[in-house]
């Protein structure tokens, strides 16, 4: 695939000689995750033509796709089910909320770097990765593949996509839970900002269909800290309500409900086997994912 995509706005060219250190480790924490997602970790030749693949140096020249070659001048591999080694789905949260940043990028863009960020791993590594980008209804399904083109296509969306509309996740999972048919891996990205308790139900309908889950938990630092100072209006994003506070008389007791609200989230992705990423947007992203991969790598 493209070593140096310049020119997307979430995978630009530093971006890839950044990511290229976390390669090897990501490398290492899919293999954990292959076992029991397929009879067998090793690759294998079934009947069921699932995908192509570019032809690296190594690959069986008797799976080259020599129809392709005639149409493209390139060299193709024939990629079957069993061959697929992990089939990821990348949620990303779209709703109005995720358009709020004070600092370089919003909620939105920092996870659009994330889901960039880790389909490229992923494809790299000859896994397949599908991007859904959704608010209160999915807005664009992109099945998993694991072609360069395939990649180039998920960049374009993320590039494209705006995010706008009230936030209905609950919903949504449960409709995608029935709908991804084959077990996986399911990773979300999101600020969460929705009906806890239905959000739990619908991550548990994901482990009930047997996927392996990982939540991004995307915030910005000001909604952390809340360092406004004087009396202002704040106003939803997603409802438009306008609510007039003196931010020196309620920081201390907003502070404690967001501390509440990043803990029962963490609490109750643990009691129900899901892995939970907290990404401070003021953090680099993939510092993000170097902290959480190598994590990962070490208890697995």
């Amino acid at each position: 695939m493209t070593e140096n995509p310049t020119g997307y706005k979430y995978l630009t060219a530093d971006a890839v000689r950044r990511l290229k250190n976390l390669s090897l480790v990501a490398r290492t924490v899919v293999e954990g995750f292959i076992t029991g997602l397929h009879r067998s970790p090793y690759h294998g030749f079934s009947v069921e033509f699932a995908d192509h693949r570019e032809y690296a140096p190594g690959d069986n020249l008797r799976y080259i796709d020599w129809q392709a070659y005639a149409r493209t001048d390139r060299y193709y591999v024939k990629q079957f089910e069993e061959e697929t080694n992990l089939r990821c789905n990348i949620l990303l949260d779209a709703s109005a909320s995720m358009s709020y940043g004070s600092g370089a990028v919003t909620k939105y863009e920092y996870g659009a770097y994330l889901a960039a960020s880790l389909a490229y791993l992923m494809v790299r590594q000859r896994d397949s990765v599908g991007l859904v980008t959704f608010d209160s209804t999915i807005r664009t399904r992109i099945p998993p593949a694991s072609t360069s083109t395939h990649l180039d296509r998920l960049l374009v969306e993320l590039e494209k996509t705006e995010p706008s509309q009230p936030t209905g996740i609950a919903e949504t999972f449960h409709a995608l839970a029935e709908n991804i048919k084959k077990r996986g891996l399911i990773i979300i990205i999101s600020d969460f900002f929705d009906d806890e308790r239905e959000i739990f139900k619908a991550l548990r309908h994901f482990r009930h269909r047997k996927h392996e889950v990982i939540v991004f938990h995307v915030l910005d630092p000001w909604e952390l800290e809340f360092p406004f100072d004087k009396m202002s209006d704040f106003i939803d994003l997603e409802t438009h309500e306008k609510i007039q506070a003196d931010p020196r008389w309620v920081r201390s007791e907003y502070k404690k409900e967001i501390k509440a609200f990043i803990e029962n989230y963490r609490r109750g992705c643990a009691e129900g086997f899901i892995e939970y990423v907290f990404a401070d947007t003021g953090v680099p992203f993939e510092l993000v994912l170097t902290r959480y991969l190598s994590k990962r790598k070490r208890r697995g």
